[in-house]
């Protein structure tokens, strides 16, 4: 697998990472096994990045990815954490808290939860509407200094918000959700990441499996997509027509609608990481063999042709639900 410099600043890793939040409840009950499998998996195919958020199960995602890296060499992978989401004990979400003296509260515990003794790429989860982003990177900065982390990254913020993090400390990412039927961020916020040459770590780039071409609907509780706008009756439906067009594609080019919809985003840039969300191996599998084929101009032209840009009904621009995202303002 080919590696990419994730943006000016920050390391090189593969040109696919793995994001590992779905082993941990999020879209439903999980299987331990299969997800170190997966993990696993996914350095022998030559995957580098994992990501997590220290909120992902309530720490659980963490411990996770801890005991599948217990015996793997520490210069094989690199771990992308976010921190700041405030959970109670029932599950549910509360607020965010970015403070200099919780940054490093949760740093101390992610590295026990891991078992490392530095985290690859550290970053806010969301913008604490509390805190001057320049505290909070300025706090990262300082466990940067002591070796505790070596890049910093961002995520769901807009560009005002990026400009004034980039001023303390150089930014090696942005994490944000970038897909065929989500690409609010091509209007301004990509942009000026180019400008200030930090790269895209993209998550949801199946549009968290509704353009996976395997999707069988929500599985209930613990699945937040049942709260989704995108899911709900009479959108599904709609985004479902998308997902048809692109299988015509996908079939014609002898590949699946997953692997057309990933080959889509990686061939927005070089400065594009997709994060794919894989929690067995067959999937896992699926995602990797989108490298094995490039799109030609023609490709992304009927592409583009049977999912225009705003196609999608109850896209999460349009959510009320991200409305407090500071990448929506």
């Amino acid at each position: 697998m080919h590696l990419r410099k994730l943006g000016v600043n920050g390391p090189y890793v593969s040109e696919l990472g793995l994001g590992c939040m779905s082993m941990s409840g999020m879209y439903g009950p999980t299987d331990r096994h299969e997800s170190i499998a997966t993990i696993h998996a996914a350095l022998e195919a030559g995957i580098t990045l994992l990501d997590t958020g220290d909120f992902y199960g309530m720490g659980h995602n963490e411990m996770l990815i801890g005991e599948a890296l217990k015996e793997i060499p520490r210069d094989r992978f690199l771990v992308s954490v976010k921190f700041g989401a405030m959970r109670d004990p029932a599950g549910n979400w509360g607020s965010y808290d970015a403070r200099p003296a919780a940054v490093k509260n949760f740093l101390a515990y992610t590295l026990q939860r891991l078992g490392l003794d530095h985290i690859d790429i550290y970053r806010p989860a969301r913008l604490d509407p509390a805190v001057p982003i320049e505290e909070t990177i300025g706090a990262i900065a300082d466990m940067v200094q002591a070796g505790y982390v070596r890049h910093i990254g961002l995520s769901e913020v807009g560009p005002e918000t990026i400009r004034r993090a980039a001023s303390v400390h150089p930014i090696s990412d942005l994490q944000i959700e970038y897909s065929l039927i989500s690409r609010g961020i091509e209007d301004a916020i990509l942009p000026v990441c180019r400008e200030l040459g930090i790269g895209i770590t993209a998550y949801g780039v199946l549009a968290r499996g509704l353009i996976s071409g395997h999707w069988q609907g929500a599985t209930g509780p613990g699945d937040f997509r049942v709260h989704s706008p995108r899911f709900q009756e009479g959108n599904v439906e709609r985004n479902l027509a998308l997902v048809e067009a692109l299988r015509d594609i996908a079939h014609r080019k002898g590949t699946t609608v997953a692997q057309l919809a990933i080959a889509w985003v990686a061939t927005q840039g070089d400065d594009i990481i997709p994060l794919v969300g894989a929690r067995r191996r067959d999937r896992l599998s699926e995602a990797v063999g989108a490298l094995d084929f490039n799109l030609t101009p023609d490709d992304l032209a009927l592409i583009e042709q049977a999912v225009p840009r705003d196609a999608a009904a109850g896209e999460r621009y349009n959510s009320k639900q991200m409305a407090v995202l500071d990448s929506e303002k």
